[in-house]
């Protein structure tokens, strides 16, 4: 997966952050990802992703905490 993007949501108010990494993940093209930094396990985002994604993303944990979270997600389809 190409990194294109890092969205860093640890200062974006609560109700914001889902819809900005919503928005972030549509524009990838297949093949393309982007790197979440988040202060908590970003668990039921990944609930989210799978619910309404199932089969079009991909979801990589690349530090958990436990001051920071990074995450890969990317659009596989």
């Amino acid at each position: 997966m190409l990194v294109t993007t890092t969205v860093d949501v640890r200062n974006t108010p609560p109700p914001q952050r889902h819809p900005l990494i919503m928005r972030t993940w549509e524009a990838l093209q297949p093949g393309e990802a982007f790197e979440l930094v988040n202060d908590h396990d970003p668990k039921p985002l990944y609930y989210q992703f799978k619910f309404e994604q199932e089969g079009k993303f991909s979801w990589e944990y690349l530090q958990q905490g436990p001051e920071v979270w990074r995450v890969q997600i990317g659009k596989t389809a």
